[in-house]
């Protein structure tokens, strides 16, 4: 099969490097020609191509920020004749299920979000088995043909990730309290720290295990992160509003010394033990 994948950062890069390795033959394209050149370098594609020239591949994969694909995707599927299969590989669906909805190659594309990365960006961050063990989620799947799903599946299973399906507003709302909030927790105690901590040494001293696990993702690229920010709006409003409350509460715990309702909150989130 002749994949295309259109974005070269670290989850269309890691997606061309595991395309190539499941044995297809690989086209990238990538908006920025320095990424597009250091995309060639390290041998993420077989052949850098324009992305008109990318959407005449059998599969081809939308792999760039949420907000342009919303207008990517669309002009995709204009070009689009059956035979085909469009993927993205996006954070948020709800924004993007909506912007096709009715297109006559709606069938044609398949919405999917692998529950995979790090906090790095650009080709130099691809990974190959960034996906492997993951799971995949594949989002309003009723609405894609069946052949277009079933090509998704396989190549998804390829990479060795687990699907799971879910409609695009359940995923949005879950993306929200399991993904997203991970980062702005993350961006904001960077906030705090380089705000209250002005010399770098200090911080590179003390800084001990707990705090670089948790500030790890606001190393995390602005231009990818912004856009899902303001995609899913509702539901990182809801999960910022919950979030804040328990902060109250641990606030007023410890100002009022409540040993045992501190203890107990700490308990309490020690549950997740139980999950993770």
């Amino acid at each position: 099969m002749r994949a295309a994948v259109i974005g070269l950062g670290l989850i269309g890069g890691s997606a061309a490097l595991a395309l190539r390795e499941a044995g297809h033959e690989v086209w990238g394209c990538d908006a920025s020609a320095k990424n597009a050149e250091k995309a060639r370098e390290l041998g993420l594609a077989d052949r850098i191509v324009s992305t008109e020239a990318a959407t005449r591949a059998d599969l081809i994969i939308a792999a760039v920020p949420v907000d342009a694909a919303t207008v990517l995707v669309p002009e995709i599927l204009n070009r689009c004749s059956r035979g085909q299969t469009v993927m993205d590989l996006g954070s948020t669906k709800a924004a993007l299920v909506n912007a096709v909805k009715g297109h006559p190659h709606r069938g044609r594309f398949v919405a999917c979000h692998p529950m995979a990365g790090t906090e790095f960006s650009g080709p130099e961050a691809a990974l190959p088995d960034l996906f492997t063990g993951k799971f995949a989620v594949v989002c309003n799947r009723e609405e894609s043909d069946a052949d277009a799903l079933k090509t998704a599946e396989a190549v998804l299973a390829e990479w060795g990730m687990k699907t799971v399906y879910y409609g695009a507003e359940v995923h949005d709302m879950h993306a929200a309290f399991v993904s997203h909030i991970s980062h702005i927790t993350s961006f904001a105690l960077a906030l705090t720290v380089l705000d209250k901590e002005k010399n770098d040494k200090d911080i590179f001293r003390l800084a001990a295990g707990g705090f670089t696990s948790t500030v790890r993702l606001a190393k995390s690229a602005p231009h990818t992160w912004v856009p899902i920010f303001k995609q899913n709006k509702k539901y990182l409003l809801d999960v910022l509003e919950a979030q804040t409350e328990k902060l109250r509460l641990l606030k007023e715990a410890i100002e009022s010394e409540d040993d045992t309702g501190l203890f107990n909150l700490i308990r309490e989130a020690n549950e997740i033990k139980r999950i993770l």
